[in-house]
This record gives structure tokens, sequence and C-alpha cells, in this order.
């Protein structure tokens, strides 16, 4: 009797650890749902994006230092110069103002005379010289 009780017991505890592996197994279906106006802002930023380009043959540096005269100097040229894009790019050790996308030289010297009478340390540089 005592033999049967434990074979009985054993019985119930295998049982009972293999039907459990069912019991807490994960399924792999996953539901994202995403609103619509997340996508419409992602088409929108890369649009932007791809205006703002560093690859472009003439640019013009107006300022070269820490990031928070960059900024400065950024906000301030976007006001006075508003159909001139810009950006900053860091080059070791300190971030550079770039303006303009200028496909020749001569593009970019009609630009850097209006310029440099707010900058003067404007220069006009090629970024993918090397």
């Amino acid at each position: 009797m005592k033999t049967l009780k434990k074979i009985t017991g054993f019985s119930i505890l295998i049982a009972t650890v293999l039907f459990s592996q069912n019991i807490f197994s994960q399924t792999s279906k996953t539901i994202i749902e995403q609103d619509e106006k997340i996508e419409k802002l992602l088409q929108e930023k890369r649009k932007n994006n791809s205006g703002i380009t560093i690859n472009d043959k003439y640019k013009i540096q107006i300022f070269f230092g820490n990031i928070e005269e960059s900024k400065k100097t950024l906000l301030a040229f976007k006001k006075e110069f508003s159909q001139t894009d810009g950006t900053i790019v860091y080059s070791n050790p300190s971030y550079k103002v770039w303006v303009g996308s200028f496909k020749s030289k001569i593009e970019a010297e009609k630009a850097l005379i209006s310029i440099k009478k707010k900058y003067l340390s404007a220069v006009i540089i090629e970024p993918n010289k090397k």
C-alpha cells in the first residue's frame, strides 16, 4: 500500500512536470499597432534630410569653435540669410558651421561676397577634397 502511494504520488509529480511545459510556453505572435501619422512624419523627415548634404562640391565655412557658439552662429545666420541652408559639422577638436550648397566655385564666390559683410572669417571650402 505504501509502495502504491509512492508510485501514484511520483506519477502525479512526473505528469505535472511534463504537462506544465505546455502551460508556461509563450507564443511568438507580436502585433505592432502604429499610428499612420508616424509613417508620414518619417517620410517628411527623410525628405528634409535629403536636402541637407555635405557632399556638394563647395560650401562656405563661417565659424569654427565650440558647440554653443556654433549653434548661436547658425541661428543668427539663418535669420539673416533665410534662403541659404546651413549645418554644424564636428571635426575634432572643434565644430564648424558650413552654409550653402554650391556646384561651382563661381556660385560660392558670389555668395561669399554678401556673407563676408557679416562674417569676416568666412571662407570657401571643398568638404570632399582629400
